[in-house]
């Protein structure tokens, strides 16, 4: 009997083979680099000790501490904001609040967002990514609460959807990442009201 010659198959002499296993303990070590030393301290072999791994490790999957970081964001936004469908403007502005309330007490949206926007304003590359991952995705949720709410009635024609970020996220952002403080019980709640009583001006 003949063996079927794919079961037998190997990978090409000299082709790497990532360990997933690998791969993940170099993105935590990543994270916790960041967060302790920051981005322009941060090395790739300090990323490597950390990791419990060699330099050749880390360089087989990125080429540059860039790219590691960048993908480090990526794979964060790539959870992305579920659009909330609740029925009523009200409801989906409350229902965004909760869970981007959520995403902004990880530790990447905490620790190390802010410090890589202060290196995006002197590279682009690093500016790109973090609007591509980040504002593009959140975009997109605000674009469909709106559109939702136009057709109940509920806003006018031509509401613009970046509007709904700025009086959502923008309050969030500020009083979690900038301030650090705590939400106030009943705050997501009047922050619902005022961000659907300004959408409607």
């Amino acid at each position: 009997m003949t063996s079927d010659p794919g079961s037998s198959r190997r990978p090409p002499a000299g082709a790497a083979v990532l360990r997933e296993d690998v791969t993940e303990a170099i993105r935590a070590a990543v994270f916790e680099e960041l967060a302790t030393v920051g981005f322009a301290r941060m090395s790739i072999e300090g990323i490597a000790r950390r990791a419990g791994v060699g330099k050749t490790a880390v360089y087989r999957r990125w080429k540059s501490k860039l790219a590691l970081v960048l993908d480090l964001v990526s794979v964060f936004a790539a959870q992305g904001l579920p659009a909330p469908a609740t029925g009523s403007l009200h409801g989906d502005v409350r229902a965004l609040l909760e869970v981007a309330s959520h995403a902004l007490r990880h530790p990447v949206a905490s620790q190390v967002i802010p410090d890589l926007l202060v290196e995006a304003a002197r590279n682009p590359e690093i500016a790109d990514t973090i609007k591509a991952a980040l504002l593009d995705s959140q975009q997109g949720v605000a674009a469909l609460i709106v559109r939702a709410a136009v057709e109940r009635g509920e806003l006018p024609a031509g509401t613009d959807p970046d509007r709904l970020l700025d009086v959502v996220v923008g309050p969030l952002y500020w009083r979690l990442v900038v301030v650090r403080g705590d939400l106030p019980k009943g705050y997501v709640d009047e922050l619902a009201r005022g961000a659907v009583a300004a959408l409607k001006l």
